[in-house]
Formats: structure tokens, C-alpha cells, sequence
């Protein structure tokens, strides 16, 4: 399926698509629903993320004064933003800037790479960009990890990363990729970034693996950065040709329809990926996307 036909089908099936330029300023107004995803194209990823969480009701909606701000983006490999394997930096800035003008008392943005991690921090643009905006941004090392029961349906227990276990507030940011393995890689694959421990291991059942994580860490908003996406030689990538620009953050506070957006992004139906099938089974949010209201804008 197309990307426009399956944006089409949404409209067609009743889902509450709103087309149109918008006001970076606007939020919803007093009283009115919010929706429960916005997708923002644009040519700049600060302003589509502001735009994206602004539709959903501005950042406040999501994080109070005095938080503890925790903001997961994927940082795992050491590699440049062109080459789409890490979360665009503009849009982690964008993100950190909004929680601390939401009032939070702090802002960790933390991931656990693949890649040695100074090499990934850096290379990815992402720790420069949130330590302007006034974000700390560790390292996990041993001592940040500590084994936790998980409770899951096959994880029962895992080394969990405790900076994002003891924030007030979690923003899981993770970036629309191809994976080799579950076929793509977006928010529910992102909290594998969260946990310590020997991670290959999680795939021998990586669908049921992402499922349990994503039922243990709740987040308050999932944004996912689908500005430049990886097709091809994920998750890492490794040249310019493997991305294609979709020019499109999408914010939502169901992560199973984030990650079925995210999804038409690849022309792939949702229902096609076992860990979104697996998800709503599980009640954690849902991959039909006609069942919800939605907002697309373009700026």
C-alpha cells in the first residue's frame, strides 16, 4: 500500500483528519479533544516537532513543573544525522527546549548504544544539541543498570537503565528505521535502548521482548522522527542511499498507532508487524488507525 492511498483509506474509514496550514503557536483549544496523534510535515524538524506536540496540546499537557524529565531517543550507532540511523538532533534540541519551558526541574536524555557509546553520542550530533538546550546526557555504564522484575508475558525480569525508571516523566524518541530482524524499528523497538544486560539475547523472541518493554515503561509521549528514514541495511545503515526523506515527526500518546504511522511510512500495514498485533492484544494502545482522531498538517 501507497503512503497516499493508505492516508486516503484513513480519511475514507473516519478517521478525523484535519489538512491544512496551522499556527505554530496553536494548541487545541479549551475544552476541545485532543487528538490522539498529529503527523507534521515541513522542512524544518524543530518546527514540525513543535507543531506535532502543539497538536496534541503543547507540552505542558504531558509534563508539570518540578518534573523529572527522562528523553529516550536512539543514539545507538556511530553515525552521522544523513545517515538516518540515530534520532535527527534537531528534533532531541526541539524536545528538551519544550520540557524545560513546560517548567521540568530536570532533562536526562540517555540511551544505552550499540556502538561505543562516546563515539555514538557525539557523532549523531545528539549530545551537543540537547547540552545547548540544557539537557544532561550520560553514559550508561554498570552502575546505572539494575535487574528489575518486568512482569511480562516473556520477560520477566531484565536489566532496566534507572535513570528512566525514576523520572517523573518518560518521551520515548525514537527514529523510523528498517530492521533486518522484526522489519522495522521505531518506538517499541527503541526501549531496548533502556536495558542493560547481554541484548542479543532478547532476540530470540524480539517481538515479545519489545511488547513486555513497552507494557513496563509507559510513556507520556512518544515522538517519532520519521524526518529522514532509514529503508534499507537497518539499523544502522551506513550510506546516504539506504534513507529517504519523509520530512514528517509524528507525536502521539498511543505508541501503537505511533509506530503503525510510522509504519505507512514504509508502505507496510500495520497488521503486518507482529509486535503491533501483539501490543493491542495486550491493550496497550492500537494499530487501526481509522478508530482514532488524528491530525496531519503541513507547514
Amino acid at each position: 500500500m501507497k503512503r497516499r492511498d493508505f492516508i486516503r483509506d484513513l480519511a475514507v474509514g473516519g478517521a478525523a483528519l484535519r489538512w491544512g496550514p496551522s499556527m505554530l503557536a496553536a494548541q487545541a483549544s479549551p475544552g476541545a479533544e485532543a487528538p490522539v496523534l498529529a503527523a507534521v510535515e515541513g522542512e524544518s524538524p524543530a518546527l514540525i516537532t513543535k507543531e506535532a506536540v502543539s497538536a496534541l496540546g503543547g507540552m505542558t499537557r504531558f509534563v508539570s513543573r518540578g518534573d523529572r524529565v527522562v528523553i529516550k531517543p536512539n543514539i545507538g550507532w556511530d553515525r552521522t544525522p544523513e545517515m538516518a540511523a540515530c534520532t535527527n538532533p534537531e528534533v532531541v534540541r526541539t524536545l528538551v527546549e519544550l520540557v524545560r519551558e513546560a517548567g521540568a526541574k530536570s532533562v536526562t536524555v540517555i540511551d544505552n548504544t550499540t556502538n561505543q557509546a562516546k563515539r555514538c553520542y557525539v557523532r549523531s550530533g545528539i549530545m551537543d544539541a540537547a547540552r545547548e538546550a540544557g539537557a544532561s546526557v550520560p553514559y550508561v555504564d554498570e552502575a546505572r543498570v539494575k535487574r528489575m522484575a518486568l512482569k511480562g508475558e516473556w520477560l520477566t525480569e531484565w536489566g532496566i537503565v534507572q535513570d528512566v525508571v525514576e523520572a517523573d516523566k518518560i518521551i520515548n524518541v525514537p527514529i523510523a528505521k528498517h530492521h533486518s530482524l522484526c522489519r522495522l524499528t521505531m518506538g517499541m523497538k527503541n526501549w531496548l535502548g533502556a536495558t542493560g544486560g547481554a541484548r542479543n539475547q532478547l532476540h530470540q523472541k524480539l517481538d515479545q521482548a519489545m511488547v513486555d518493554l513497552a507494557a513496563f515503561f509507559k510513556p507520556s509521549l512518544t515522538v517519532l522522527d520519521a524526518y529522514r528514514i532509514l529503508v534499507r541495511n537497518g539499523p544502522q545503515g551506513g550510506r546516504v542511499s539506504d534513507t529517504k526523506l519523509v520530512k514528517t515527526v509524528v507525536a502521539a500518546t498511543d505508541p501503537v498507532a505511533a509506530d503503525a504511522m510510522g509504519a505507512s511510512f514504509f508502505d507496510i500495514e500495520p497488521r503486518e508487524l507482529l509486535y503491533l498485533r501483539l501490543a493491542q492484544e495486550r491493550g496497550l494502545g492500537t494499530f487501526e488507525l481509522e478508530k482514532l482522531r488524528i491530525e496531519k498538517r503541513k507547514i
